[in-house]
């Protein structure tokens, strides 16, 4: 998902440490389960002057142990008419809850056993499922009335019953039925499409790659199509008819991106089509959902500006960036979401890295560090990449610039600091680990650890579970008769809770001498208060840190040479 933005060597070292204070236990944002569900098959038709869904959903799931006698589903506001257990149809009993279907089995089954659970309901949901009335200006309709689905983080259970939470992945099947001169976008293959004897036309699609319900979307309107393919992988563009030309100015570089990141991962594009549709009232820029990509109508307008074509750029190669990062591989809760959104976000870098040069790939990491930074500065009780506040599922997105831009930053850092073959080999070897699975910051540190050989404790000590970011100010004082540069560098970011006290910053410092070339030597800031002494051949006239940018998130004051 991406949220819509806003129009905005030493002589001497010490031993270093990570922080001045202990890490606190890290709460279990995982959730139990009983059972493993195994696919989901959904009938659904809408009543779009009620806007009532009504649905007929089978459940197909495995328990976990012996003695399993009850399902529980989430589900809000589903007003249930029939349950029953499939094939057989002997009706379940059952009874709902907050937030909850409870369901009691006939018997007890154990884990060798896959059970089928229909559930027929309706339902009006304020979440999940979207109806939009039509906009006609002087009796033309210039978009016509949709209805589309949005999951993330957890809007699923409000429009059918499921195990709503990114660490059950299953496969889906969606039958939808809708007026004959609508099209339905949903994903995976289209299977089939029928016309009725009312005027209706359903249709039947499959996803048959395991993944997290929240993946699972429609959308439902008058679109025109424009098809485009990446190798053998068809391309759907679908834009409201007339606008075939916006379609292919927002769209037309996906099969570039596609390319992009599998030479970069060395992962082909994993599923067997991708789809963006572009949908009217949409509260995000752009929805990952699995090969169906939602965008906001007004996100994608913004291809015809041409200041603002790059941001639409952007808004599609981090959607496309979430098919690896995301979709593939998972994040197992919502504490570890950064795994999936900063991903998308490095992404973005990575691809105006490969399309236009290094240059404007450091220009956006540095962009993503300022929006942080901004961020930081205006937001109290504010939470690390690994996310302590996930608790509060309906404030995950509000600290966008630590989830994205902070997410995305940290990658480029992590990137400098193992190398560039060791990151991308370690990239590849985490997507295919776990690949249609879930994973954890720990899951990617592993690989990491693997490729690089350090041990990287520290880094993710600082950058993935603490919170804030180093503030340093240097003073450099010169020895004329020593011909000695001596740098005292303090570390004042706060030092209280999960701010991190002292960061361990490896980086370089260059000394600058007017018109002469300048000298560099590595530094490697790790206290709280640290005196550096270099001999150089003249007194500089300026020093410089971290020119390359390996650590963008940073602030950094140097007063003159004294």
């Amino acid at each position: 998902m991406k949220l819509k933005p806003f129009l905005g060597a030493a002589i001497t070292f010490s031993a270093f440490t990570t922080s001045l204070y202990a890490q606190p236990a890290r709460p279990d944002f995982n959730r139990k389960s009983t059972y493993d569900a195994l696919h989901y098959k959904i009938v659904a038709s809408f009543d779009r002057a009620k806007h009532e869904v009504r649905g007929d959903t089978t459940v197909t799931l495995k328990p976990l142990a012996a003695n399993f006698t009850t399902v529980d589903l989430d589900a809000v506001g589903l007003s249930f008419s029939q349950v029953t257990l499939e094939p057989s149809g002997k009706p379940l009993k059952y009874t709902t809850g907050e937030g909850q279907v409870i369901v009691t089995l006939d018997k007890p089954y154990a884990p060798s056993d896959t059970i089928n659970i229909r559930l027929v309901y309706t339902a009006t949901p304020k979440k999940g499922v979207y109806f939009v009335d039509a906009l006609n200006t002087g009796g033309q309709e210039q978009r016509s009335a949709q209805i589309w689905s949005q999951g993330e983080p957890d809007e699923a259970r409000h429009w059918f019953p499921s195990f709503d939470f990114p660490s059950d992945k299953a496969t889906t099947e969606q039958v939808l039925t809708t007026e004959k001169e609508n099209s339905v976008i949903a994903n995976g293959e289209l299977l089939s499409k029928k016309e009725n004897a009312d005027g209706t036309v359903t249709w039947h699609y499959k996803m048959p790659v395991p993944h997290s319900v929240y993946l699972l979307s429609f959308v439902i309107g008058k679109y025109a199509r424009i098809d485009d393919k990446h190798k053998e992988i068809p391309l759907g563009f679908y834009v409201y008819p007339g606008r075939e030309a916006l379609g292919t100015k927002a769209f037309g570089t996906t099969k570039d991106m596609m390319a992009i990141f599998e030479n970069v991962t060395g992962v082909a594009y994993p599923y067997n089509k991708y789809d963006q549709t572009m949908v009217s009232a949409f509260q995000f820029g752009g929805m990952e959902n699995i090969t169906a990509t939602t965008m906001a109508d007004t996100e994608i307008a913004m291809a015809n500006v041409d200041f603002l074509h790059g941001a639409v750029e952007d808004l599609v190669s981090h959607e496309l960036g979430h098919s690896w990062f995301g979709n593939l591989v998972t994040c197992k809760n919502w504490a570890e979401l950064w795994l999936n959104e900063g991903f998308a976000t490095f992404m973005e870098a990575v691809y105006k890295e490969k399309k236009y040069g290094r240059p404007l790939y450091i220009k956006k990491v540095e962009e993503d560090a300022e929006e942080f930074i901004a961020e930081d500065a205006t937001v109290k009780n504010n939470h690390g990449l690994f996310n302590m506040q996930a608790g509060n599922v309906n404030a995950l997105f509000d600290r966008s610039g630590v989830t994205y831009s902070k997410g995305g930053a940290v990658i480029h850092t992590l990137r400098e600091q193992v190398g560039e073959e060791n990151f991308w080999k370690a990239i590849n070897l985490y997507l295919n680990r776990h690949k249609f699975a879930n994973v954890e910051s720990t899951d990617l540190k592993a690989a990491m650890e693997e490729t690089s050989k350090q041990d990287l404790d520290w880094f993710f000590n600082q950058w993935v579970y603490g919170i804030g970011y180093p503030k340093l100010t240097v003073a450099p004082v010169w020895n004329a008769a020593k011909k000695t540069l001596t740098v005292t560098v303090n570390q004042t970011q706060p030092a209280v809770g999960l701010n991190t006290a002292a960061y361990r910053l490896p980086m370089s410092v260059e000394f600058r001498y007017g018109a002469g070339a300048p000298d560099s030597q590595d530094i490697d800031i790790s206290k709280r208060t640290q005196v550096f002494t270099y001999k150089l051949p003249r007194k500089p006239s300026a020093i410089v840190l971290d020119k390359e940018t390996k650590i963008p998130i940073k602030t950094v004051k140097i007063t003159p040479i004294a």
